[in-house]
């Protein structure tokens, strides 16, 4: 199966998408551009500092790096450096990570997407070709899902919000009237133009593919830099590992946060997560996942956690786990079984896994303890 990604012209809305390029040719968007090219400037700089300080002293002690990014725990670990080369490689990551928080944040009213969201129904926006890459990817989401996936959520979330906050269900009226102010059908892009407008006065909130962006730009800035130590970037429970070592990812128990469900072991490459249970709320004496399926809005059901691991970030085979888990588990396990390489646990809301190892994968799944 080849995801695509749609080329909406002007005047036609995204259900309505004419041509499709795969998501290879997206990614390759987000290198064009005044900020990327800054961007690749001072990556050489940095790869010219780092082919220095790497003929300092050698070891096995480990350069660490630390902040919060996207309101979640990021880390940066260097194996081997001594301190200048680490510093090198986590201030070049991490300033990318914060440079993507600022500039796509649904929050900062300085954002690129706060522009947008200000000035785009009924009239056309420029935007550079950075944005318009994540868009047209947030669009081939919503139509892979069947709208499962859709970046125009924003009405549907202080409802939940006010509901975790009094254990009381949302009325379904409440629910029908945000939903009918949504779809990503509304948002309309000219690609050649760079220009993004909107049929109906909806919001766009790129939060459920920015992490995923985040690894893709860090394993693009890894490989300009090219260090000679293993490295290892984690952002909330998703995991990035460059470089040949001996790498294990741990799953979190959904039920219990201090015990582990399993983990995989493998060569490099990136684990991504959804996590149903993470941010659970009790509605009523039930439990809720934080993740809604956009179609019905109300939580994902049946569902505790998913970790998908792909041997490569910058293929077109890359696909957010966010997006996989509103796909359900019959979908995102047929979707993950056509990606080369890759494999996949997934949790259901009992406790129950099932496990996908591709053939030539990396990656060995271990199980910690059993519920059944």
């Amino acid at each position: 199966m080849e995801f695509r990604i749609q080329n909406i012209q002007p005047g036609y809305t995204a259900g309505r998408g004419i041509e499709r390029l795969p998501l290879k040719k997206v990614f390759s968007l987000y290198e064009q551009g005044e900020t990327m090219t800054n961007t690749s400037l001072k990556t050489a700089a940095l790869a010219a500092a780092l082919a220095l300080a790497g003929c300092g002293k050698g070891g096995q002690d480990a350069y660490r790096q630390t902040s919060a990014i996207m309101n979640v725990p990021a880390q940066v670990i260097v194996y081997g450096a001594d301190e200048a080369a680490g510093k090198a490689i986590a201030d070049a990551v991490l300033g990318e990570w914060n440079r993507i928080s600022g500039e796509f944040s649904f929050s900062d009213p300085y954002s690129v997407t706060s522009l947008v969201n200000r000035k785009a129904y009924g009239e056309w926006v420029k935007v550079d070709a950075e944005f318009m890459g994540l868009l047209r990817l947030a669009l081939d989401y919503y139509r892979l899902t069947d709208g499962a996936f859709d970046i125009t959520f924003a009405p549907l979330w202080p409802i939940w919000k006010e509901a975790a906050s009094t254990k009381k269900m949302p009325a379904k009226e409440d629910i029908g009237r945000a939903l009918a102010t949504m779809g990503s059908s509304h948002i309309q892009v000219d690609p050649a133009r760079l220009m993004v407008r909107f049929s109906r006065p909806v919001q766009i909130n790129l939060g459920g593919i920015l992490r995923g962006y985040c690894f893709v730009r860090a394993a693009e800035l890894l490989r300009q830099m090219a260090p000679p130590y293993p490295v290892e970037l984690r952002l909330g429970s998703n995991m990035l590992a460059y470089g040949r070592r001996d790498w294990e990812y741990s799953v979190t128990d959904p039920f219990n946060d201090d015990k582990s469900f399993g983990s995989f072991t493998f060569g490099d490459g990136v684990l991504m997560s959804s996590s149903g249970r993470e941010h659970f709320v009790q509605i009523e004496g039930k439990l809720y996942s934080h993740m809604l399926d956009l179609k019905t809005g109300y939580p994902l059901n049946d569902f505790s956690s998913l970790v998908v691991y792909f041997p490569k970030l910058e293929s077109e085979s890359f696909l957010a786990s966010a997006v996989l888990a509103v796909m359900g588990k019959e979908k995102a396990l047929a979707a993950i079984g056509r990606l080369k390489g890759s494999a996949a646990v997934w949790i259901d809301g009992s406790g129950k896994e099932t496990v996908l190892v591709n053939e030539g994968s990396g990656a060995k799944w271990s199980k910690s303890r059993s519920l059944f």
